[in-house]
């Protein structure tokens, strides 16, 4: 393990819809400490369950007020007595002060260039003045279709933006796999500082691993991730398995947090009445039940499909559509290279259709009698190219960092 003396690394992640975000930063902070003596990492997160994970040694989170994303695209408070413009604003500052007191040789921020609703800006433009701290920004694999990629951005000027703050732009995928920022004319400074890193490969917990839930040995898990809007997927399956009776391969369903009350309650009822199926509302150790499992159905978020390739397991995706194309293009791109299966939400919701696939799924090939020369080394790239930003950064004093519970007396 090499030493990175009296390093810090703040890292921000939007979370305002499931857990995709946070749980990809908690995964390069893990690796960071992993890596490097010395390095302290905190995590600005909205989640609302950031606090239901184990962080490693030297990782801490700062948690910002919460706010929910709307099915058309909008953002709304999760109070009745805070309105959203009070609840950005105080995001807002918080996020400053975290960087004026914590002082980072490195910020990292997830997908969101100018962060929700451009709460961000205020703290680039900060760093942009005082000149001492390396600003990356890490982009998923795949972010939307080209098309509505480019009319967001175009609107927001977000290449001009990126350019004027941003010293390094990570993608979270291999180059051939896809480009995220296709279609956009990004300029020579963007393209002279992008590095596609390759996936971040998933690992089992370091920590003892304590008895999961009462689960068959051999079963097919079924996620949403967060959950908010998984449950058409799950009915989709007990649709199928309602008309496949004498199926009875043992099924792992895991809801997620953000799942409706009234979705969870009659998920519950309708999986009581057939046989050989276990419904879980929430695990923090994903990686666990992944390892165990047979095969996997998911929607192909980002978090999922990492963990399938890491872990080499069977897989059929049934992607969200609406109100991005990520999910689609993620799965198209894995099924055409023989990594997986996929359903169209359309064909799934046919249960014939889908109890076939779901019949094939614990039959098929692994993804690694196709990966080739798939990278899944995301992380140790992301460490090697920390490692070059900090030693770029000349030596300055500073006071003793303060821990976020001084941060949090500060504000």
């Amino acid at each position: 393990m090499k030493r990175l003396e009296d390093a810090r690394i703040l890292m921000y992640s939007h979370d305002t819809f499931g857990l995709g975000h946070f749980r990809r930063c908690r995964a390069i902070a893990h690796a960071i400490v992993e890596q490097f003596k010395g390095v302290s990492v905190i995590i600005i997160s909205g989640s609302q369950i950031a606090g239901a994970f184990d962080f490693r040694a030297r990782v801490d989170f700062v948690k910002i007020p919460s706010v929910i994303k709307l099915y058309n695209g909008e953002y709304d408070s999760i109070s009745d007595h805070i309105s959203i413009d009070e609840i950005l604003m105080m995001r807002k500052q918080i996020i400053q002060r975290t960087a004026e007191v914590f002082r980072p040789d490195i910020f990292i921020t997830d997908k969101e260039p100018m962060g929700l609703k451009g709460e961000l800006e205020p703290t680039l433009q900060m760093f942009s003045r005082q000149g001492n701290t390396k600003v990356v920004l890490g982009l998923r694999d795949v972010m939307d279709s080209p098309q509505a990629l480019q009319q967001e951005w175009h609107k927001l000027r977000m290449v001009e933006k990126i350019a004027d703050y941003y010293d390094r732009i990570w993608v979270y995928g291999p180059q051939n796999f896809w480009n995220p920022l296709e279609g956009i004319d990004t300029g020579k400074y963007i393209q002279d500082n992008l590095i596609y890193t390759g996936f971040l490969r998933r690992e089992l917990p370091s920590s003892p691993q304590l008895e999961l839930h009462n689960i068959p040995e051999n079963f097919i898990l079924v996620t949403t991730g967060g959950g908010g809007d998984g449950s058409p997927l799950i009915e989709q399956v007990l649709a199928a398995r309602e008309l496949e009776i004498s199926d009875d391969f043992p099924l792992v369903m895991v809801l997620g947090p953000f799942m409706k009350t009234e979705n969870r309650e009659r998920i519950r009822l309708r999986a009581s009445a057939l046989p050989n199926i276990t419904v879980i509302d929430f695990e923090a150790r994903m990686e666990m039940l992944l390892d165990r499992a047979t095969a996997v159905v998911g929607m192909c978020g980002y978090n999922t499909f990492c963990e399938v390739l890491s872990f080499d397991k069977k897989a059929l995706f049934v992607p969200r559509v609406p109100p991005r194309q990520e999910q689609y293009i993620r799965a198209s791109r894995a099924r055409e290279l023989g990594w997986c299966e996929m359903l169209t939400p359309q064909e799934a919701s046919v249960p014939k259709v889908l109890a076939q696939m779901l019949n094939r799924l614990p039959d098929l090939e692994t993804p690694s009698n196709h990966l080739g020369e798939i990278d899944l080394g995301g992380l140790l790239t992301i460490c090697t190219d920390i490692e070059q930003l900090i030693n770029s950064i000349s030596t300055r004093a500073r006071p003793q960092m303060e821990t976020p519970l001084e941060i949090a007396a500060a504000k």
